[in-house]
């Protein structure tokens, strides 16, 4: 019969340190995690409490450690040591300054309870490991960006956004409430309940060109980020539809999510491709003209004409 012992040991530790790792974790979130039962994460929460850990437990909210418990130094293994060099590397250039400053700070302190060996490990490969990102996330002036958008949102605090739109000639100021980070399409953005449009809005961090945090509390309860990511917006889209071969849609996997690009449906030959996009516009017909002796677009004929008039354009341009 197999022993699942070992495997209950490791998961009860693991338990262990997600408790010291957040002040209050859901029990159905340790079963999620770990896919087991929401039984066997009560009788692991017992065996925790009956090996002398302290934890305080409040129906419908969930578990946390009672304050002032510690945990004996964590160890970690050389994979995991390694894995810290991954993200060393994606901190150095995704990240603003002040914020890479402080995991380099905090990678130092995780260095220093290493094994020799670990140490070893990650020497031997830290040179040997390079990102390249293709284009600048910050504003160079404003090195602390997202150290601060992340103090509004722990804090409940407006930030004062002076922001350069790219439909806009000049720089704005916007007060906005952050509710979240993300990083999409090679841009970071930050998604918030802007007071000048008096709507949720997303701006993009590179065209931040000040920010500064405000006093001002936020107005509004908020709710979490990937509901407002995840809402549907179809009121001013466009569908856009066209066909391309199948030999030519593999490589059209990156750059079509910049957009707006919905699903596919597959044929013998060809691969159907959707797009909701703000409105009609000259970028995607000259994206689409990069591959356009490979598809055929469906519909609207709005993107049709568009496409058509930029040819006609570049035409004349050859001609003359």
């Amino acid at each position: 019969m197999y022993d699942e012992t070992p495997k209950k040991f490791d998961r009860i530790i693991a338990i262990l340190i997600q408790l010291q790792s957040k002040k209050i974790i859901k029990a159905q979130d340790l079963a999620d995690r770990f896919g087991v039962s929401l039984r066997t994460i009560y009788r692991d929460i017992r065996s925790l409490e009956s090996s002398g850990v302290p934890i305080y437990s409040e129906a419908g909210v969930g578990y946390s450690l009672v304050d002032g418990y510690k945990l004996p130094p964590v160890m970690f293994s050389k994979e995991e040591a390694v894995s810290f060099i991954t993200a060393e590397k994606l901190m150095e250039h995704f990240t603003d300054i002040n914020l890479r400053k402080h995991f380099q700070s905090a990678l130092f302190k995780i260095k220093a309870v290493l094994k020799d060996s670990q140490k070893d490990w990650i020497e031997s490969v830290e040179s040997k490991m390079a990102v390249t990102p293709s284009t600048n996330f910050f504003n160079k002036d404003i090195p602390d960006a997202l150290e601060i958008l992340i103090e509004s949102i722990a804090e409940k605090k407006q930030v004062i956004l002076t922001y350069e739109s790219i439909e806009s000639d000049r720089p704005v100021q916007r007060d906005i409430e952050a509710v979240g980070i993300f990083y999409e399409n090679n841009f970071w953005y930050v998604l918030g309940y802007c007071h000048l449009r008096k709507d949720y809005r997303q701006f993009r961090a590179d065209r931040m060109i000040a920010i500064l945090l405000s006093e001002k509390p936020f107005t509004k309860q908020h709710k979490e980020l990937e509901y407002y990511r995840q809402k549907p917006d179809t009121e001013n889209k466009s569908l856009v539809r066209f066909r391309i071969e199948k030999e030519v849609a593999k490589f059209l996997h990156f750059n079509r999510n910049f957009y707006g690009f919905t699903k596919e449906i597959k044929t013998k030959n060809y691969v159907e491709m959707h797009f909701e996009v703000d409105y009609i516009n000259k970028g995607m017909a000259r994206w689409f003209l990069m591959f356009a002796d490979w598809a055929d677009i469906i519909e609207p004929e709005a993107f049709k004409k568009e496409v058509r008039e930029l040819l006609i354009k570049g035409s004349n341009r050859i001609k003359n």
